[in-house]
């Protein structure tokens, strides 16, 4: 009975660990360690158990696919850094600026050409709100509109590719980051689709809301205004399609992809002249910040993960989603709404690194495509920056919002782009071939032929993996 009653002990320990407030990875590791000192005190646990502990720590170490991490977050910085935001806004705001509600039918493309360039939400939230909220405010834009639409544009980095998130999701959910993208990349452009109509709808029934910037404000036009936007679109492009498309054509790995893609970002801050020493050490810095941070979750979890398998956490879970009926429509239901509700409250990383290692083995159980589990997850997880009180998203903006942009408008404007982003998760989950049309399909004709090797026993990998599953194998006979 003691052994039954750990695992939800446990989980329960680590919420009120959180309620204090104390670090993400550190709770994550001082619950693991302390539950696994009592399973030792009460006999219910070897001290064995802790033997496979620095071998999971290693593998997370050796991982290569956590490379891409670093790589893509430097490359974002640093094309953020080098003024590409602000040369984006000012050229498709000009593009877009006889129509009503230009601004920020700009503000959404730049949001997606951001997302896949730099993919750092708060450079691009933050860096659209000190340049295009002045200008909608100054033409009588509704301040809810304005707001919903750079915080909801700013969070676009969420899920399309190169996203951090989908990297991250990959690892969790033990799928193929490169099938992770390409699944994405259509939902996400899905989502821009809506966010787009959203507006046109808002200026059909409320033309006020989003008025049109009179000719004066436009000072280019024809033939300058186009050869202004290639000089200024072109390269950007350029970066995306390499990186994307190596990555999607299997040239290279994820973690090449983000290297290809750090030096392209160098190349063209050398190109416009804004490289210096200045911007590469704040490049570098918040990179290896974000990088410590997500390694620390990655080591925290996995000692709480390594203790509460060993106390049959994993079917305990097990056991409560076979409670709810429905099966897999159930289960989904079940998840989508968890995670949302979450997002209320809890960073992205939180919920990845937490909830998602309990989820994805019932999924798997289930039958269900870890490809487009991930994505449907991101989606959801994309909300958690954009739903009050928490949202990251929100923060960010009233941080440079001028002073008449009250909080409680940035509040009331960002639910109906919350309703948006639900509608595309909707579509998602509704019709999953959304995600799997862009995914390398065998040609007709072609069948594909699996040859299977030998398993090589003598690698210390191996051994390695043997000797952990070894452990946990005796420590559950012995239970």
């Amino acid at each position: 009975m003691a052994m039954e009653l750990m695992a939800p002990l446990m989980f329960a320990g680590l919420a009120v660990f959180l309620l204090l407030g104390y670090p993400v990875a550190f709770a994550l590791a001082a619950n693991g360690l302390l539950f696994a000192f009592i399973g030792f005190e009460m006999g219910l646990l070897q001290p064995e158990l802790l033997q496979a502990l620095p071998q999971r720590l290693f593998g997370i170490m050796s991982n290569q696919l956590l490379l891409a991490i670093p790589f893509f977050t430097f490359m974002g910085l640093v094309l953020e850094r080098s003024g590409m935001a602000e040369d984006l806004l000012d050229t498709v705001g000009q593009i877009f600026g006889p129509l009503r509600g230009g601004v920020a039918y700009a503000v959404i493309v730049v949001g997606a050409l951001l997302a896949a360039t730099t993919g750092v939400i708060a450079a691009s939230v933050i860096a659209m709100g000190l340049i295009s909220l002045p200008v909608m405010m100054r033409y009588r834009y509704s301040p809810r509109l304005a707001s919903g639409v750079i915080c909801a544009s700013g969070t676009l980095a969420q899920i399309i590719p190169p996203s951090i998130v989908l990297i991250v999701l990959a690892d969790v959910l033990g799928a193929s980051v490169g099938d992770l993208y390409a699944g994405a990349l259509l939902p996400g452009l899905i989502l821009v689709g809506l966010l787009m109509t959203y507006v046109f709808m808002v200026t059909l029934f409320n033309p006020a809301a989003a008025p049109a910037l009179p000719p004066e404000a436009r000072t280019l036009r024809g033939a300058a205004l186009w050869r202004h936007a290639l000089l200024v679109m072109v390269p950007p492009l350029t970066l995306i399609l390499v990186v994307l498309g190596s990555l999607f054509a299997g040239i290279t790995t994820p973690s090449e992809g983000g290297a290809l893609g750090s030096i392209g970002a160098l190349l063209l801050a050398a190109v416009k002249g804004r490289f210096n020493l200045k911007m590469l050490r704040e490049a570098l810095d918040a990179t290896t910040r974000l990088s410590c941070f997500v390694m620390f979750i990655l080591i925290g979890s996995t000692v709480f993960a390594l203790v509460f398998r060993a106390v049959d956490g994993d079917l305990w879970v097990e056991r409560l989603f076979n409670l709810v009926p429905g099966g897999e429509i159930g289960f989904l239901a079940v998840v989508t709404l968890m995670v949302f509700v979450l997002g209320f409250f809890i960073d992205f990383f939180e919920i990845a690194f937490i909830l998602l290692p309990l989820l994805a083995p019932v999924a798997v159980k289930l039958g269900i495509d870890p490809v487009w589990f991930g994505v449907m997850i991101g989606l959801n997880l994309q909300t958690s920056f954009l739903t009050p009180p928490f949202g990251l998203s929100l923060f960010y903006l009233r941080s440079v919002a001028p002073p008449q942009i009250k909080t409680a408008d940035i509040y009331r404007g960002i639910l109906p782009f919350v309703g948006v982003q639900l509608l595309a998760l909707l579509l998602v989950v509704c019709y999953p071939q959304l995600v799997s049309v862009l995914r390398e399909q065998p040609a007709a004709g072609n069948p594909a032929i699996e040859i299977t090797l030998p398993p090589q026993e003598n690698t210390s990998e191996s051994q390695d993996n043997k000797s952990t599953a070894e452990i946990e194998r005796l420590l559950r006979e012995q239970k």
